[in-house]
């Protein structure tokens, strides 16, 4: 059976830029082939269990070249499986998308082009520069500026000049001094507008302005990041004026965020609402109890009216219990049973199959749970205690230190680390790619922990939701900030409040 192969542009960079097509292919894929300019977000969404192939092309440093990266896609297609060929930007932008259907037009293999959002027209977007303005230019011109080793540029600059629109030239930093005195050559002014464009849409996003004659100069006096793209055009001198993307709260911030690999992330989606970049990587997984013994005779239990009240600890334990209690039964088995929940996630999880939380403590962590719930309940109930097989025990302590007895602690899930197939979190951590890491409980920090072996944990600066979560970051030396309170809110709050110490 012959598969399909999708050619998905990624984007520029910025997860948020990839399309909702791209998003749907990708996320049904059995291989994914990608490039080195592909975001990290982006890498964030590739399946679990699809097979990765690094295709990455950088600076004359290729990895596979592009008649193996043709192959490959034939061969795994021949193979019978879905595969995505990732790429930045859009694959028919310079991105060698024509020559790599070639091999698959031969060989009558399926296809289908998933376009993505040019960094020609994203990356001024978000450095406050439009390509086109009726007041400017009525043209754009995008221009490869990467020539082959040892051959000149085919390039018409006085045709370029002759447009007068902007110019865009995408993968040029290399040739920057060519390209200057070519359009000068050409006649085009000297002081006409020009920028180079950095890292645009990732938190690494910069920008150089000059004029044509003096860019090459001025881009000499610093080390230019790449990837970076050349504007030239009236339009450059709008940049200041309509800036808006550094000036979000976190944004130039790049954020690692650990989460439970089958959790989406509504932190990440707050984190970059405020300007941050995201990183998201699976520590930990969540997985029911295989001996579910335990927890088949409390479901019974609970049904004929045996508890007086439900403890839920966490969203993914409130999540598991209801996909295993409406197998067999419903939600009548709660009722006049109360409900506790640890915190507003767990509260909202509650909410989603239709239960309100009748309590939740005043602090948001084991500990004060079972304070707080012991004087609310009384001595004399009987409670149901659903949650991890290695639950925080001050929870359990500190009920009975109150007088609660009548407990059933029942084991629901295993708390399994996992790594990210494509990120290097080791790497990440020693090459200071991430300003700060983001911790919704101890245990992943755990995971990320176990993620990174042999990893030199004192330069991380974390950002934890509560104090369980702080102790544990504290034992691998990070240097840590707490949320007020343990939601996400808050947690997101401290973020910036740390992004603001950092910077000073």
């Amino acid at each position: 059976m012959t598969g399909k192969v999708w050619l998905v542009g990624a984007g520029p960079g910025d997860v948020g830029l990839l399309t909702l097509r791209g998003r749907e292919v990708l996320e049904s894929a059995d291989v994914v082939v990608y490039d080195a300019l592909v975001g990290q977000g982006v890498l964030s969404l590739i399946p679990e269990n699809a097979e990765l192939i690094f295709a990455g092309k950088r600076a004359g440093n290729h990895y596979l070249r592009q008649e193996e990266t043709n192959r490959v896609l034939l061969e795994e297609a021949l193979k019978g499986k879905r595969v995505v060929r990732l790429k930045g930007g859009d694959p028919f932008l310079f991105g060698r998308g024509g020559e790599e259907l070639e091999l698959l037009c031969e060989n009558g293999v399926p296809f289908e082009i998933v376009p993505g959002i040019t960094s020609a027209i994203a990356v001024p977007a978000y450095n406050g520069i439009p390509v086109t303005h009726r007041d400017f230019c009525s043209s754009v011109h995008i221009i490869t500026g990467h020539r082959r080793a040892e051959q000149g540029y085919d390039i018409d600059f006085e045709a370029l000049v002759r447009t007068r629109g902007t110019l865009v030239f995408l993968m040029g930093i290399a040739a920057l001094p060519d390209i200057c005195r070519g359009l000068l050559a050409a006649g085009i002014e000297a002081d006409m507008p020009a920028a180079v464009l950095e890292q645009g849409t990732t938190a690494g996003q910069g920008r150089i302005l000059a004029t044509v004659s003096t860019l090459e100069s001025v881009c000499a006096q610093r080390t230019v990041r790449t990837p970076a793209i050349i504007v030239v055009g009236k339009v450059c001198a709008l940049a200041d004026e309509f800036a808006w993307y550094e000036k979000r709260p976190l944004a130039g911030v790049r954020v690692l965020l650990t989460r439970p690999k089958e959790l989406a992330s509504s932190m990440a989606a707050k984190l970059r609402q405020k300007g941050a970049e995201v990183i998201e990587i699976p520590a930990i997984r969540t997985e029911l109890t295989k001996d579910t013994t335990a927890l088949e005779a409390a479901e019974k239990h609970l049904a004929g009216g045996g508890y007086d009240w439900v403890v839920f600890t966490s969203p993914g334990g409130v999540r598991l219990f209801f996909e295993h209690l409406f197998r067999a039964g419903d939600i009548r088995a709660f009722s006049g049973v109360r409900v506790a929940a640890i915190g507003e996630g767990t509260r909202k999880a509650l909410m989603n199959v239709g239960l309100r939380a009748d309590f939740m403590p005043t602090v948001y962590d084991a500990e004060t749970l079972g304070t707080e719930l012991a004087a609310e309940c009384g001595p004399g109930a009987k409670l149901l205690i659903p949650r991890a097989a290695m639950g925080n025990p001050l929870l359990i302590e500190n009920l009975r230190r109150g007088g609660v007895t009548d407990i059933d602690e029942v084991p629901l899930y295993d708390t399994l680390y996992v790594s990210s197939p494509v990120h290097d979190t080791k790497a990440l951590i020693e090459s200071g790619g991430i300003d700060f890491a983001v911790f919704t409980s101890a245990s992943t920090v755990k995971g990320f922990v176990g993620s990174a072996p042999g990893a030199d944990f004192s330069g991380v600066r974390a950002v934890c939701i509560g104090r369980q979560t702080e102790a544990e970051a504290k034992k691998h030396g990070m240097k840590t900030w707490t949320a007020e309170k343990a939601t996400l809110d808050s947690l997101c709050e401290k973020l910036e409040q740390a992004a603001a110490e950092l910077r000073g």
